[in-house]
């Protein structure tokens, strides 16, 4: 078992270094990017028909009995969800394409879930939280803004296709915002941290840039200090 545990952080670390290089060496980009979503494949892109797999080398176990998503910061109404509870609120239906950093793009994922809508109103987030935090069971961060977690095609999504999404695709719930690389998109997520303050997460602090918009191929950023 410790073998196991020394192989996953030695697997983990290779590819946070291996991503930092990227971005220190500005790979994958492509020096043009086009006009803001005037084509529906962004810059540098290419389309695939299946679904990669892309972690940290550990894909927690979060069950239904252990999910709990907790909803906090700067709301009127702070919440925290069973897996239950989380399944009981208004569901919405969504399509929409996904952009990986890494390349790749994927074409009308039909999604189902509660829109980040439902969770504005619900907690009702107060005038000066602008920034949003999400953090994983795995421990992984990303940060998003407010405006950008408050687009009507935002969705927690449990159901991919029809079917729930697997753990290695971040389920049993994970977040889905179409319009920024997918790496914005946290899998297997535990909190939803609304704040006045800019919070750069995992790979934000690692060289990623801070937005990620894929038509302007926001791919990477200055590195920060860890």
């Amino acid at each position: 078992m410790a073998d196991d545990k020394d192989d996953e952080g030695r697997i983990k670390e290779k590819l946070i270094a291996t991503k930092q290089k990227w971005a220190r060496d500005g790979r994958l980009l492509t020096g043009m990017p086009g006009d803001h979503r005037a084509q529906r494949l962004p810059p540098g892109q290419r389309e695939v028909t299946n679904w990669p797999v892309l972690d940290l080398g550990i894909q927690p176990m979060v069950t239904a009995k252990r999910f709990r998503l907790e909803i906090t910061g700067l709301v009127e109404n702070p919440v925290t969800f069973s897996l239950d509870e989380f399944m009981a609120l208004p569901q919405s239906d969504m399509v929409s394409d996904i952009h990986c950093v890494t390349q790749w793009s994927r074409y009308d994922n039909h999604w189902q879930g509660v829109a980040a809508s439902t969770l504005l109103d619900l907690v009702k987030p107060k005038p000066e939280a602008r920034h949003v935090l999400f953090t994983a069971f795995d421990g992984y961060t990303t940060n998003v803004t407010r405006g950008v977690f408050s687009a009507p095609n935002v969705i927690l999504a449990h159901s991919w296709e029809g079917q729930p999404i697997t753990r290695e695709h971040g389920g049993p719930v994970r977040v889905v915002i179409p319009d920024w690389y997918f790496w914005k998109s946290a899998k297997w997520v535990n909190r939803i941290e609304f704040s006045a303050v800019d919070k750069p997460g995992f790979w934000e602090v690692r060289g990623y840039h801070n937005e990620g918009d894929p038509w302007r191929e926001e791919r990477y950023g200055e590195v920060k200090p860890g």
